[in-house]
């Protein structure tokens, strides 16, 4: 995969990983597309909720609720849990980059509950050409997230969670055009709330909010009035479980998310005042921007064994302006479940969406109270 060399190394990546820059037409109109570092944090990583639109905040409980909602964990079923995915990334584009997650959690008690997960970006190997198109160098982007988490059930129906996360990103190292770039780092933290409303069948409502990458802003230089925003945002999920006898049962589910960031700015000379924002002024100064990605989906369960899932999500112009569909299915065999789930290709040459083809594959384990 080539690409130019890009000024903030941290365009790199948004590129890479499906992003979109904020760029100036020829007839001078603006393409204003709300950009962050670390986007591989915005990646959904879980096969199951991959199949349902990417709706993962208020379905039920499993290890990998700690991606999108540590508040549900006291709720799980299962005392412990430990999950795994897979997800080759822009299959359209390359064929070496991926996302790995690993993820497990542990009831202390009734009430309390503590996990930990990590995930990991590899980009693959990227030749950096100038504007000539001469070879400077082969870069190998690497990212890793590491959290540790704590929730706690406050009721027989609310819950709430944190999570520390720990950023890694390296993308570009070495000097290039008398700027010396280095590996960014940066903390964040998760805060999230959980309405479960189901009865003892599973029949009925459950709700969530999640409050997810705040933290400090990432730089690739020495210089400290250039520095990125993290992909902080809001996210608001509902779903309704309907049991038609002891075999079948359907849930549908539905989620909005908002990216809390501020716009890029339309010329460079207002770039500085961008850059001087704070972080939490910069979470008041996002809504604005227009990043809203709406995701809604289905699963149907058999025997709580076998699994058929489909969804559909949409991001508005400023997000990148993609909509897809999903499909998945899951199958548990005693202790675990296999899930797997399908980005369905959407558009054609220029209009075809670079995540289409995107596989998932996951496996979670449960140890039973």
């Amino acid at each position: 995969m080539k690409m130019f060399f890009q000024s903030a190394p941290s365009l790199l990546l948004i590129l890479i990983t499906g992003g979109s820059l904020s760029l100036r037409a020829q007839e001078n109109s603006t393409i204003n597309i709300t950009t962050t570092a670390v986007p591989f944090l915005r990646i959904s990583p879980d096969a199951r909720s991959g199949g349902i639109g990417d709706a993962g905040i208020a379905i039920s409980a499993d290890a990998n609720s700690v991606f999108y909602n540590q508040a549900k964990l006291p709720f799980a079923k299962n005392r412990s849990g430990v999950s795994a995915t897979y997800t080759p990334w822009l299959k359209e584009v390359a064929d070496n980059m991926y996302l790995a997650t690993l993820a497990g959690y542990h009831q202390l008690d009734e009430l309390q509950t503590v996990s930990a997960s990590l995930r990991y970006f590899n980009a693959g190997d990227i030749a950096m050409t100038d504007y000539n198109g001469n070879k400077l160098q082969t870069v190998q982007p690497r990212e890793f997230a590491f959290d540790l988490g704590y929730s706690r059930k406050l009721s027989d129906k609310f819950g709430i969670g944190a999570a520390l996360r720990y950023i890694s990103s390296k993308l570009v190292t070495g000097s290039f055009n008398g700027v010396n770039y280095k590996a960014g780092n940066a903390f964040a933290a998760d805060l999230s709330v959980f309405y479960n409303g189901v009865a003892e069948n599973d029949r009925g409502w459950r709700a969530g909010l999640s409050l997810s990458n705040l933290g400090s802003r990432i730089g690739y230089t020495d210089d400290s009035n250039n520095k990125d925003f993290l992909p902080a945002s809001l996210g608001l999920g509902a779903s309704y479980t309907e049991v038609w006898d002891e075999d079948n049962k359907m849930t549908f589910a539905l989620q909005a998310d908002k990216l809390l960031v501020p716009k890029i700015p339309e010329t460079t000379a207002s770039m500085p005042a961008y850059r001087d924002k704070s972080v939490v002024g910069s979470w008041f100064d996002s809504f604005d921007n227009g990043a809203l990605q709406l995701a809604f989906g289905a699963e149907y369960g058999f025997k709580d064994q076998l699994f058929l899932r489909i969804g559909y999500n949409s991001k508005s112009y400023s997000y990148g302006n993609w909509q897809y569909v999903t499909a998945g299915a899951g199958v548990t065999f005693s202790m675990a479940t296999v899930n797997f789930s399908y980005l369905v290709p959407a558009g054609d040459k220029v209009n075809r969406n670079p995540l289409s083809n995107t596989v998932r594959l996951g496996l979670v384990f449960g140890i039973n109270k």
